[in-house]
């Protein structure tokens, strides 16, 4: 049995690899989505991760879909208790932005779509600067002392922002971030490593990295000069002409080699290790994709492999 990871300063316990819902509705539809989150949970995964905008760029998508998805699965299946629902608010085209209303307006939203009387994880999506973090974190603060919303965490935010609102949270004896979901991969360290890092470290949060594998960059199906036919080929490919890019698949060709494991799962082994990091997310269009996924969590990668994957990306 894979061992659980506690979520920062959160009584929340939660399977090493977090499974991305963005495809629910999108890449994925409703029936192939429940045997993906079947085939998760019967792997001993447990921490599901959403947003209200999920698929609303979708053309004939209104967003929400996603979150739709899992709460007829959470309601098929009898097993809320049993999973930790993340989801995040101010991207959803009716509910945009971070003003107190709009954040109230739309946990209520979510918790209809997701069909629960409550959220595990919420999180602020997007930052938007021009909305103070008392605000914010007061509005958040409600949502917890009324049981909607267990604890919360911020994604796509600065250093600075990220400071205050923790700073807040202390001196009025509020609700306080216990995660971080920073975009921070293999090919992509800069968002996050630095500042941001050093304050997770210091302030006790858990980073849940989104982008784990670089929209599929990761997983070595994307070399230089093939050609792939998925909805994130443009994102992956992109690395592919990159040093940085072959530098670092040439290291995961080699250490997966060695292990006899998928590209992937060496991708997200060396992210899982890093300070901070407690459960890269990924996301699969199919079950015969979560293998890969899922093999982090048995993967033990040498402090010589992790060194050399950090050097070949740096």
């Amino acid at each position: 049995m894979t061992s659980l990871r506690k979520l920062g300063s959160s009584d929340l316990e939660v399977f090493p690899l977090s499974l991305g819902g963005n495809v629910f509705g999108w890449t994925a539809d409703e029936q192939t989505s429940f045997a993906v989150l079947d085939a998760y949970t019967a792997a001993g995964g447990n921490f599901i991760d959403t947003a209200d905008s999920y698929s609303a760029w979708i053309e004939g998508n209104q967003g929400g879909e996603s979150e739709t998805i899992i709460g007829k699965w959470v309601k098929a299946r009898g097993n809320r208790a049993d999973v930790v629902i993340a989801t995040k608010v101010s991207q959803h085209p009716d509910f945009q932005g971070l003003s107190a209303a709009n954040i109230k307006a739309a946990a209520d939203a979510s918790l209809r779509r997701l069909d629960t009387d409550y959220i595990d994880l919420y999180y602020t999506h997007f930052d938007k600067p021009e909305v103070p973090v008392e605000e914010i974190i007061g509005a958040l603060d409600e949502l917890v002392k009324a049981g909607k919303v267990r604890h919360i965490a911020a994604s796509n935010i600065t250093a600075e922002r990220l400071q205050a609102s923790l700073d807040f949270s202390d001196r009025e004896g509020l609700a306080r971030y216990v995660a971080l979901q920073p975009h921070y991969n293999l090919v992509s360290r800069d968002t996050y490593e630095g500042p941001l890092q050093d304050l997770a470290a210091r302030e006790g949060l858990s980073a849940v990295p989104y982008f784990s594998l670089a929209s599929g960059f990761l997983t070595g199906k994307y070399r230089p000069g093939k050609t792939v036919d998925s909805a994130r080929a443009g994102g992956a490919r992109k690395h592919a002409d990159t040093e940085r890019g072959r530098q670092v698949l040439a290291a995961l060709d080699e250490i997966a080699a060695a292990h006899e494991a998928p590209v992937a799962t060496v991708a997200l082994a060396w992210l899982a290790a890093r300070p901070t990091v407690t459960a890269p997310i990924a996301s699969a269009r199919t079950v015969d994709q979560l293998p890969a996924l899922l093999g982090l969590a048995d993967l033990r990668l040498t402090e010589a492999e992790l060194g050399r994957l950090t050097e070949a990306s740096a």
